[in-house]
């Protein structure tokens, strides 16, 4: 049963006045000139209800002049511009066209700030939540995915960017698009199945005590996710280990051959004489001791060697004449929803609210809008 929720409805401002939910996302960093391109392209400040003044061309040039910005060369108030395609273009209800925008390297939709950043520019996308969750799905999860997997998974991406949002509603953006966040590609990562996905949830978020939860997800558990604790330092009462049919999956295992050169390298210690000194009660490590009698963090080690390559803590290593081979199971910090056993699970004919409340127990799903 969904019960509508009002505890954050005060804190959530839309893009437009017919829009619903908005993020403000950090898309690019640039040293240099930043060009904007749209159909109907224009600009105007950096607030909701700015007027906004065309650019024929439909494009721009954004270059800074100390701590001033400028576009196609003429100077602009303030330290910041917004950019809006499909101005003046409107549909048969009378709301403004969905035009994307090229912005930097990216094609996405909403509007664009170009604002002044350390020594250079940083872009941010202003993007009504829906449409953020489509292209983030298409990054985060295979589209191939079964639907009630993908529903799955665009709940927890929307419970997690609004928890975000109302831990940084004051800065000048909400999340990153890198994997530090949820990995948003912009247009190019949209796909009907995701729309679909988000469509069919709309509103929905995971809450705990009337607050939404932070819904952590990652892609492979190899059989048991990890409590949010050991994983992630977040002792929370929904991140807790369950039974995942992920670890059945040829998906869910990976090997890694690393040389003692490239092991020396990369933790700046001897490599010989590497081995696990400590572990989680799911069997992931958190501490391995190194050649010269030094200890490390699991985190840390992971980070160091790559995480492409060690692709989870959930692994064995064994010496070999010249390195080592770490095998291992699953595939990211391992708290929350495991998208591979989300999968299984939706193969094996569970919807997503079953889905949701096994990866998350305790935590309730409600209506927010």
């Amino acid at each position: 049963m969904l019960r509508p929720v009002a505890l954050v409805l005060l804190l959530l401002a839309p893009l437009r006045a017919f829009a619903v939910e908005t993020l403000r996302i950090a898309i690019e960093d640039a040293d240099g000139d930043v060009r904007v391109s749209g159909k109907g392209l224009a600009f105007g400040a950096d607030t909701e209800d700015a007027s906004f003044t065309a650019i024929p061309s439909g494009q721009a040039t954004i270059r800074r002049r100390g701590a001033k910005l400028e576009v196609n060369g003429a100077p602009v108030v303030g330290d910041s511009v917004r950019f809006r395609a499909g101005a003046g273009a409107t549909d048969d209800a009378g709301i403004p066209g969905d035009e994307p925008l090229k912005a930097g390297t990216a094609q996405v939709r909403g509007d664009v700030v170009v604002r002044t950043y350390r020594d250079g520019l940083q872009l941010i996308n202003v993007i009504p939540l829906e449409d953020y969750l489509a292209a983030v799905l298409g990054s985060e999860m295979p589209v191939s995915f079964p639907p009630e997997a993908l529903k799955a998974q665009a709940v927890a991406a929307r419970t997690y960017a609004l928890q975000k949002k109302l831990e940084a509603y004051s800065n000048a953006f909400h999340l990153g698009s890198s994997v530090l966040h949820q990995v948003y590609g912009g247009v190019n990562r949209e796909d009907p199945r995701t729309r679909a996905a988000v469509e069919a949830t709309r509103g929905q978020v995971l809450t705990y005590e009337l607050a939404p939860i932070e819904a952590y997800f990652h892609a492979s558990c190899g059989g048991r996710t990890e409590s949010g604790l050991d994983a992630l330092q977040r002792d929370l009462p929904y991140l807790q280990p369950v039974e995942c049919p992920c670890g059945k999956l040829p998906a869910s295992r990976w090997k890694a051959t690393i040389s003692d050169a490239e092991v020396k390298s990369a933790l700046r210690h001897p490599a010989q004489g590497l081995r696990v000194s400590g572990r989680t009660s799911t069997r992931r490590v958190t501490r391995v001791t190194l050649g010269d009698g030094a200890s490390m963090d699991g985190v840390e080690l992971r980070r160091r060697l790559g995480y492409t390559r060690l692709k989870s803590l959930d692994f064995e290593v064994e010496r070999t004449d010249h390195g080592y081979v770490f095998s291992g199971r699953g595939y990211g910090h391992g708290a929350g929803l495991c998208q591979w056993g989300a999968k299984a699970l939706a193969d094996g004919g569970r919807g997503y609210r079953e889905i949701l409340s096994h990866y998350y127990p305790g935590a309730e799903l409600q209506q927010l809008y």
